[in-house]
């Protein structure tokens, strides 16, 4: 059957162009009292000069909800002369290496990518920009029976047992500001949840279910030795959020967390005034900072974006820390809540606990560089990125003059990044464009000066996090960098409405007098939708196991050798399986239970081999477990119904691997 659409293009066109319009309208409202705009510029348009409109369907999305919309290649908005609209990457100038690594040779760098609503983390290798795996957090996932074993399945359940989750923010752990290679941390944006990754195995080995938070945005480790984990609640509910003051908007609160990396307990809470977003810290373990927006605390977005200023937060750790130990909190729902608010007692004097610095309004992210002297904030709705001086927070008698340089950047700056030279990276989103400044020449420029840029380059599209390798840490490469651009419109072949987004491989090794400031698009890579943000490491730093080691694992579960393999009848209606599981066959070619019977299976894989990895499937009793060599994992389920059910593997491990299996017999009860 073939689609007429002649008979709906005119009305859809229509629609198109009234929706455009009414999100142009918006944005301009919004921006109207933002005196960063520059002079310069008339109303915002997503009237491209190059692209057809019907092409490329953009809009401008309500900015202060979140997304300020699409716009894509806009040279006339930029003044860029680079324009994106011809779909090519820009041309080496032949001294930028090659991002090829040829078959059997691996990549320098580990990627490790927040999966966004899929749950998950992401690894790739860099420069190649090749998917290696995927690390299940938050959601169940089939291929390594996440979510399926006993241990996983409880974790997800004492997590509150959601079917999804949305990872943001990865953040690699820390000795000596150093990447230590020991875990990664990843907030649920979704659920308030925050969880940890075991990079000995890769592996998600924690989840905790933040209390008195209903989303977690922002998260982060406390440099330089990660003493601490922390997250932003982003949403403002009432504290409890148990059904009283849900009418009562003033009594909604948002809530700075801070969770002990090892045990991944919640340690302690502080509420502040508006919504928090993203943060980082500083590199010497005092300084969390916060970018926030809707410091009017209102529920529209007429209502949050009324003022002309939003205050970032700046935590003082150790100030907040001792406040809890002198028992300065209120406890809620067993968690000590600490008053950050500008009015709280704790921050009046020379030595408030939290500091306001104001901002443009509704900035977006917060990112330290390097060597810790400077924060970034970008202005999203400003034009411009605040600089401040993290050794002014402790010593500035008005927070403002913390910031000691605002250079003017271009439209909708979202995230910045730093290549270890004394430059910096940030994304524009509406501008679809990154642009390269000098920092140093940015503090010494008047507030809202361009004399910092370097150079920009257009990407596509829409660009949100860009990171360079290790650009989080204090030991930054400075040679290749990624953009995490939001929609990819014509870069691919199409693939039905859903797109998928665009991450793009930028190499940043060359400083050149041009007008890229030597910045080289490499390569454009499809990603299946939507990957939030990205954190890298050198190989160097990354340790992962081959096979497991059951000594980790001692005393939690039994090692199952196959002259162990065994049924034990613990009660009338409670049976323990025991079996090894190596190529092609099973340590029990078949058992018997009863009727109702509750049923825990314990499986070890006995290779010793890397990369032999055997299944367990039962699917009627929905077990799948997925065994890497000498792992051991467990399944309990009810044997409901009498009847034979065959197990299988699901890895293909052998040329007998169709061959390998057991068979499970239920017998009736009587």
């Amino acid at each position: 059957m073939t689609h007429d659409s002649s008979a709906t293009d005119g009305a859809t066109d229509e629609t198109h162009t009234d929706t455009i319009s009414e999100y142009e309208a918006q944005l301009n409202a919004v921006l109207e009292d933002i005196d960063e705009t520059p002079a310069d510029e008339s109303d915002v348009s997503l009237e491209l000069p190059t692209l057809g409109l019907n092409r490329r369907d953009f809009m401008k999305a309500g900015a202060a909800a979140g997304m300020m919309g699409s716009l894509a290649g806009c040279t006339s908005l930029a003044g860029s002369t680079n324009s994106g609209s011809e779909n090519t990457p820009h041309s080496s100038s032949g001294d930028v290496p090659s991002h090829f690594v040829p078959p059997g040779e691996h990549d320098e760098y580990y990627g490790f990518w927040s999966g966004g609503h899929s749950g998950d983390i992401r690894i790739y290798g860099l420069p190649s920009m090749r998917e290696l795996t995927r690390i299940p957090v938050f959601n169940p996932e089939q291929a390594k029976g996440y979510g399926f074993d006993k241990k996983t399945s409880d974790m997800l359940e004492e997590a509150g047992d959601y079917t999804w989750g949305d990872s943001h923010h990865p953040s690699l752990s820390e000795t000596d500001g150093k990447y230590d290679g020991e875990y990664l941390y990843v907030n649920d944006k979704a659920h308030g949840r925050v969880a940890r990754v075991n990079l000995t195995y890769f592996e998600t080995d924690a989840i905790t279910n933040v209390p008195n938070v209903q989303s977690v945005h922002g998260c982060c480790i406390q440099s330089p030795d990660t003493e601490y984990v922390f997250a932003n609640s982003e949403f403002r509910t009432p504290l409890p959020n148990d059904g009283r003051d849900i009418n009562n908007p003033d009594k909604y609160v948002s809530l700075f967390t801070a969770l002990d990396p090892e045990s991944m307990e919640v340690l302690w809470q502080v509420e502040v005034d508006g919504n928090l977003d993203i943060l980082d810290t500083d590199k010497d373990g005092r300084w969390a900072i916060a970018s926030a927006y809707n410091d009017e605390e209102g529920l529209e977005i007429e209502e949050m974006t009324k003022n002309d200023r939003d205050f970032v937060k700046a935590f003082d750790v150790p100030a907040i820390q001792k406040a809890v130990d002198a028992g300065n909190y209120k406890e809620v729902n067993g968690v000590p809540v600490v008053d950050g608010t500008r009015e709280s007692s704790l921050n009046k004097g020379d030595n408030p606990i939290v500091r306001y610095i104001p901002t443009p309004k509704s900035p977006h992210c917060v990112e330290v560089e390097p060597n810790g002297k400077y924060a970034m904030v970008a202005g999203k709705l400003s034009p411009t990125v605040s600089i401040i001086d993290i050794e002014k927070l402790g010593s500035a008698s008005d927070p403002k003059d913390t910031i000691v340089g605002q250079p003017k950047l271009g439209l909708g700056p979202l995230h910045t990044t730093y290549d270890g030279r004394g430059h910096a990276y940030t994304s524009l989103f509406i501008d679809s464009q990154v642009v390269k400044w000098d920092i140093e020449t940015a503090v010494n420029s008047p507030k809202k000066s361009e004399d910092a840029i370097l150079g920009k380059i257009d990407v596509h599209y829409n660009p949100g996090h860009i990171q360079a390798i290790q650009a989080m840490s204090t030991e930054p490469t400075g040679d290749w960098l990624v953009v995490l651009n939001k929609l990819s419109k014509d870069r691919f072949l199409p693939v039905g409405p859903i797109y998928p987004d665009n991450d793009q491989l930028l190499y940043i090794g060359n400083d050149k007098d041009n007008e890229t400031g030597g910045m080289e698009l490499v390569s454009d890579h499809p990603v299946y939708p939507e990957p939030h943000d990205a954190i890298f490491a050198s190989k160097d730093k990354i340790s992962p196991a081959k096979t497991w080691d059951a000594a980790d694992y001692e005393g939690e579960k039994e090692y199952v050798k196959e002259s162990n393999s065994r049924v034990e009848r613990i009660d009338d209606e409670t049976v323990e399986v025991y079996t090894s599981v190596k190529r092609s066959e099973y340590g029990l070619r078949d058992f018997t239970v009863k009727q109702g019977d509750e049923v825990t299976l314990t499986a070890t894989n006995v290779e010793g081999s890397q990369d032999i990895v055997h299944g367990i499937a039962i699917p009627e009793h929905n077990v799948h477990l997925a065994l890497a060599p000498q792992d051991t994992r467990q399944a309990t389920f009810t044997a409901d119904k009498p009847g034979v059910y065959w197990i299988y593997c699901t890895y293909f491990c052998s040329a007998l691997h169709l061959e390998m299996r057991s068979r499970m017999i239920v017998e009736p009860r009587e």
